[in-house]
């Protein structure tokens, strides 16, 4: 029962981050200028990954810096740059169907780099949280881009990447100080790209400032500091289920902030996507031993 109560407890801890990244949109198209999505990218990664190094005061060593700026890209730099190319280019409902499609990848890479079973059960919450983000954010008009979806399809492959190294490559250090370096590594490979690609920032007002504060330090430092200690936690296919909270908290944002409203489809989506994610959780919860001495596997279930 302790065992089960810990891992639910790491569960909620985890399911923070994504909660706390369904806002994202909110902040960033009601605080921030419009225009600059790597600039913007590069702002929340870098100084909230310097400001994590200033804290810890530790380098990668040996391998753990080409470990650490590989697992940067694929969770921060070549992630966002697909995110945002992707959201430019397809309706936000598109892009986040098309992004829900993680979860379904992180299976198959668990299986592929961490020799974890393929469940039936976690792979029908798969697509019962597909189809859930895509009733709860999809829209009749909603056009088709193949450059938009190629994007999506390729930021949900390599954030499904960063995750399942995340947990193949046990880090020596904190997650604080992993954190750190994957934040740090994440903004200096984008500092090139928003420099080049992109106009500079006009003067900052307050809004903009206070908007980029809650991105670096709520939005990037706090939530992937959740993340990773996550990751070191439960299982890589139970951590991703949980990004299908971004959606539903960026719509009930939407609803709440915005005065936008819900439709019969959209609460239908809701309900699937919260049984999706608790199925998720279900199918990789530990169990008890079957005899005495036994240890249970963490997300482990009976044969």
């Amino acid at each position: 029962m302790k065992k089960n109560t810990t891992y639910a407890a790491d569960v909620a801890a985890t399911a923070l981050a994504p909660a706390i990244w369904g806002s994202t949109y909110f902040v960033t198209t009601t605080f921030l200028p419009a225009g600059y999505p790597l600039t913007v990218a590069l702002l929340r990664a870098l100084p909230a990954g310097l400001l994590l190094l200033a804290l810890v005061r530790k380098l990668p060593h040996g391998i753990w810096w080409f470990r650490a700026f590989l697992l940067g890209a694929l969770n921060f730099s070549f992630f966002w740059a697909m995110l945002f190319v992707s959201a430019y280019r397809l309706p936000g409902g598109v892009a986040a169907t098309v992004g829900a499609i993680q979860p379904l990848i992180v299976i198959a890479l668990s299986r592929l780099f961490l020799g974890r079973p393929i469940r039936p059960l976690a792979v029908v919450a798969g697509c019962i949280g597909m189809l859930g983000v895509a009733l709860l954010v999809l829209t009749p008009k909603a056009a088709l881009d193949p450059v938009g979806i190629a994007a999506g399809l390729a930021g949900a492959v390599s954030m499904a990447f960063g995750t399942v190294l995340t947990r193949r490559w046990t880090p020596p250090v904190s997650s604080l100080t992993f954190t750190a370096w994957q934040l740090t590594a994440g903004g200096i490979l984008l500092l090139p790209i928003a420099l080049f690609a992109e106009p500079a920032l006009p003067v900052p007002t307050l809004g903009n400032v206070l908007g980029m504060a809650y991105l670096g330090l709520i939005g990037a430092a706090a939530t992937y500091l959740l993340w990773f200690r996550g990751l070191a936690r439960i299982e890589p296919s139970a951590a991703a289920s949980l990004g299908f909270l971004s959606p539903v908290v960026a719509t009930l944002l939407g609803w709440l902030a915005l005065g936008q409203s819900l439709t019969p489809a959209q609460l239908c989506g809701f309900a699937m996507v919260l049984a999706s994610v608790w199925l998720s959780q279900r199918t990789m919860m530990p169990v008890r031993p079957t005899h005495p001495g036994a240890l249970p596997e963490r997300g482990s279930r009976p044969a």
